[in-house]
């Protein structure tokens, strides 16, 4: 039985997004997927011109960094953005601009919001990005996420539906889905990982939703075999797509 699910109709505002990362390939995707989808994108390649433009004290929502720009490298360049009067706005890393684990804890460590594949597909920018352009207290998922489309099937009571995740952490999974469920939905989800040929089962909940992008699911039991399996291949992938 496929689920026939009303999806959200709460209006969205533009946010105003800084990508900032030395490929102009890079930078281009990024702003043409945050710009289809209604939002401001300021895009910069050096360290210099992303302090330049975060001084300006200009509302910002959300900057996307790459950690190895020209005239700012490692976790520097976010110390120096956090010490500027008045930014407050979530930073999403590029994932392939981490250099070793102990960079992934600073970041943790100065509040870093989530991290993000540089060539994630034009389709899945956006729904990676929704819970840091939405941010709320509950939405959060702190461990690092591996950018991947599998396909998954969640149950709400006896109604099951099939759709294909974004992103994968040991937190929960983004799902592309034009019928998002309402944010606070209790959900069993399974969904088995390339190469592991075991189904993981979980239930969770929905933290956030936009018809756009589709919803975010954060776990909230997950069984120990499930649970080593998850964290394996989320540990394994997370620095298999390294700048160089």
């Amino acid at each position: 039985m496929s689920a026939c699910v009303r999806p959200s109709r709460v209006a969205v505002a533009p946010k105003t997004v800084i990508v900032a990362d030395d490929t102009a390939f890079v930078r281009d995707r990024f702003r043409v997927a945050l710009q289809s989808s209604g939002h401001l994108v300021a895009a910069v390649s050096t360290g210099s011109e992303l302090l330049a433009r975060v001084r300006q004290k200009e509302p910002i929502d959300l900057v996307v960094l790459d950690l190895r720009l020209p005239q700012a490298q490692g976790v520097a360049i976010v110390r120096a953005l956090r010490r500027i009067d008045g930014f407050r706005a979530p930073i999403v890393i590029f994932s392939g601009t981490i250099a070793t684990a102990e960079e992934v804890r600073e970041l943790g460590a100065l509040g870093v919001s989530g991290y993000i594949n540089e060539y994630s597909a034009v389709q899945h920018i956006v729904p990676a990005l929704a819970s840091h352009l939405f941010p709320g207290e509950d939405n959060r998922r702190s461990s690092p996420r591996v950018a991947m489309g599998v396909s998954v099937s969640y149950r709400v009571g006896n109604l099951i539906a099939a759709a294909v995740t974004t992103n994968v952490s040991t937190g929960g999974l983004a799902v592309r889905t034009t019928s998002p469920l309402e944010k606070g939905t209790l959900v069993k989800v399974r969904f088995r990982l390339p190469g592991t040929g075991k189904d993981i089962d979980a239930e969770s909940g929905v933290v956030w939703t936009d018809s756009r992008s589709g919803m975010g699911l954060r776990f909230t039991k997950v069984e120990p075999d499930d649970r080593a399996v998850l964290d394996s291949f989320v540990r394994t992938h997370f620095f298999s797509n390294r700048k160089a």
